[in-house]
């Protein structure tokens, strides 16, 4: 795992992130993070967040946004901040009803994502979805995750979220190995039965596994940590996930 550096979701520890936006950015270089990627800027343009990062070391690798962002006018502005921010990855994160509420839905969400991709690859940046766990329930005898991710042109980033994918019922490792050359970036969060609030490497996930596929495949550019739930003060959380990943 030497090769594909390590970076946080902010959305992990958000209220830290409201409260003391630059403070926070600080102490997530000093765990030893590659990067980070953002789920809002509190207040602060490109420039101030590029110039947080360049003084700390960090890269941004990626950020979550909402489809709108994607959608004719506002992807012009999308794409000026990112390039400023230095972030490659434009990750939606969930999506409306109307873009999921039948198969049909989901192929027209996927030609949206695969125009976007084809509007912002000449700038060198790309787009991407993140699952979270309802993607693999059955939908009209198929699963809306494959619908999506079948139907749309293969420069759309997978970012998988094994926690989630493991929530919904998934074989996480398989739908790794399936799209392994879109997975761009994967989000390292844990799943174990009986255990809500597990860290990195405590529960049910095969990591080393995960780490054999992503570098197997030599598409991944970013492990992404994300902790949602916690057993101890989020900050604490997210330093305990980097030192047992690194630990494995």
């Amino acid at each position: 795992m030497s090769k594909i550096p390590i970076g946080l979701q902010l959305y992990s520890i958000r209220d830290d992130c409201a409260r003391d936006l630059p403070g926070t950015l600080k102490a997530v270089a000093k765990m030893g993070y590659d990067g980070v990627e953002f789920a809002g800027y509190h207040g602060y343009s490109a420039k101030e967040l590029r110039k947080m990062l360049d003084d700390l070391g960090l890269r941004c690798c990626g950020t979550h946004l909402g489809i709108e962002a994607l959608l004719g006018e506002e992807l012009p502005h999308t794409v000026e901040f990112n390039l400023t921010l230095g972030n490659p990855f434009l990750i939606v994160p969930g999506l409306p009803d109307e873009y999921t509420v039948s198969l049909a839905a989901w192929r027209k969400t996927a030609a949206v994502f695969s125009e976007a991709a084809a509007r912002v690859a000449p700038q060198g940046l790309r787009v991407g979805y993140h699952n979270h766990y309802t993607e693999f329930q059955k939908m009209e005898g198929e699963v809306p995750f494959d619908v999506f991710f079948n139907t749309a042109h293969p420069s759309v980033v997978m970012q998988l979220d094994i926690g989630n994918a493991m929530e919904g019922g998934a074989d996480a490792l398989a739908y790794l190995r399936r799209y392994a050359a879109r997975a761009g970036t994967v989000h390292f969060k844990e799943h174990a039965h009986g255990n809500p609030n597990a860290l990195l490497g405590e529960g049910d996930v095969n990591w080393k596994e995960v780490f054999a596929i992503c570098q197997k495949a030599g598409k991944t550019d970013w492990y992404v940590v994300e902790q949602e739930s916690y057993a101890f003060p989020p900050m604490e959380c997210v330093e305990r996930c980097l030192v047992n990943l690194k630990k494995i």
